[in-house]
């Protein structure tokens, strides 16, 4: 983003403009699939993984030399109800975990060579209790995402989008719940384990870089695009359900697919990240595999 966004205004004008998926890229991907040493559809999800990357990057082949993990930290005036186990003032203690390379994210990074980077909201200065009015001004909401933007730099070609801040599965079920409706109940659960994530979403569809959303924060974030526009979220995945609850249902409500239920809710990115490596695997089989003319086995017949 060379001029940061203003005002909400100028977020729902750069709306109608996201790119759409590059069909020339996937169209090749797609041929290029069906050339490979293997059976159609042999590699189940795999396939559709390294035809998705190509079609939103917008080049063939796909590429991930540069994936990179962002974590946004925030503190929610909720916080101070009780509402999680932890105390507020774990978020900062948290981000500098993620500096010291302690977190279980710095793990996953550092086995999958992915970047990360950390992003803190004002956590010293948390929102509004939204018991009793809003979380935020309009103003306050449009800078939030218009950091989220500025924070998908030029170079990476996928993104993983985490969270980190005690009361953020709270906000993200009263979210969910103003977006699609239903009860408290229907969108609640253990929890703890949001407003930049949208922005980082948006920024990188106008980059064409594919995205992996993590657990119920992330994609509760990600939904108030999809509420403007059924498609706003072609160009990402979810790389896992979490065991929240209201997580299977948001991804119902959404129309995606996530990659794996390994039953976390950690939030930080980490199913994200790990998903990351499910994508590394796709291109490389895309992308390294030899064709049947090049093996000299005979394909189908």
């Amino acid at each position: 983003m060379d001029e940061p966004i203003a005002d909400l205004d100028e977020i729902r004008a750069l709306m109608a403009h996201l790119p759409g998926p590059d069909l020339a890229a996937g169209s090749e991907a797609t041929l290029h699939q069906a050339q490979l040493t293997k059976p159609a559809g042999a590699l189940g999800r795999l396939e559709e993984l390294a035809i998705w990357l190509a079609t939103w990057q917008a080049q063939h082949p796909p590429r991930l030399d540069h994936p990179r993990t962002l974590v946004f930290a925030g503190n929610h005036g909720v916080a101070a109800r009780g509402v999680s186990a932890y105390p507020a003032a774990v978020t900062a203690q948290m981000v500098q975990n993620f500096i010291a390379g302690g977190a279980a994210v710095n793990q996953l990074c550092r086995v999958f060579d992915v970047g990360l980077k950390v992003y803190e909201m004002n956590l010293d200065r948390p929102t509004a209790d939204i018991v009793v009015e809003p979380a935020m001004s309009e103003e306050e909401c449009a800078k939030a995402m218009a950091y989220g933007m500025m924070a998908v730099e030029p170079g990476i070609d996928t993104l993983a989008l985490g969270e980190m801040g005690i009361g953020n599965t709270t906000t993200a079920a009263a979210l969910c719940g103003g977006l699609f409706g239903g009860d408290a109940e229907m969108w609640t659960g253990p929890g703890s384990g949001v407003a930049a994530i949208t922005g980082a979403v948006m920024a990188a569809r106008l980059g064409r870089v594919p995205v992996v959303l993590d657990g119920f924060a992330s994609t509760a974030a990600a939904a108030v695009l999809y509420v403007a526009d059924p498609h706003a979220l072609d160009h990402c995945v979810v790389g896992h359900v979490s065991a929240e609850p209201g997580h299977r249902r948001l991804i119902e409500r959404i129309g995606q697919r996530p990659l794996f239920d390994f039953g976390m809710r950690l939030g930080e990115g980490s199913g994200a990240t790990l998903a990351l490596a499910v994508l590394k695997a796709a291109a490389a089989c895309h992308n390294g595999m030899a064709t049947f003319t090049q093996a000299g086995v005979s394909g189908p017949s």
